[in-house]
């Protein structure tokens, strides 16, 4: 069944304030394989002009798609997440994560589209610190698989 296109534009909660730690930024930038030292050397960082290591592009999507979760798990819009592939992920900063920063997201529903039966949900995270200065948007795309005729 197609998700309901009347949750649109519905906002959800801020997320509780995440801390943005030095040995998580170290340890995501080990796991993806990036040894660019702004996320290591707090030195390398502030030589390029930030007050600690940053993060690399991508670490924000752990924090947006637990976010997201706040959508995907609402009863009301009835999205079988046992169907659901991540079709895209898109960033858009204002400025780099850095460590120290307190993080809050707060996510959107921009679009549900319904094609050949399966549903497409676009999910905006806005990232803001502390200070609710804005810090990056990620947008988000889930495909919900439509159920084959041996399932339905």
């Amino acid at each position: 069944m197609a998700l309901d296109q009347s949750f649109v534009g519905r906002t959800y909660p801020p997320t509780a304030p995440y801390e943005v730690g030095r040995e998580k930024i170290r340890e995501f930038a080990v796991a993806v394989g990036d040894t660019n030292p702004a996320y290591t050397d707090p030195d390398a960082a502030k030589a390029l002009g930030h007050s600690d290591v940053i993060a690399p592009p991508t670490f924000v999507f752990a924090i947006t798609f637990k976010a997201a979760g706040a959508v995907i798990e609402d009863p009301q819009l009835g999205l079988d997440y046992s169907r659901v592939v991540h079709g895209d992920q898109k960033f858009a900063y204002t400025r780099p994560v850095r460590a120290g920063d307190r993080l809050t997201v707060t996510s959107t529903i921009e679009a549900i589209k319904s094609m050949a039966g399966n549903d497409i949900l676009d999910i905006r995270g806005e990232v803001h610190d502390e200070s609710g200065e804005h810090v990056v948007t990620a947008l988000t795309k889930l495909v919900s698989r439509a159920a084959t005729a041996e399932e339905a």
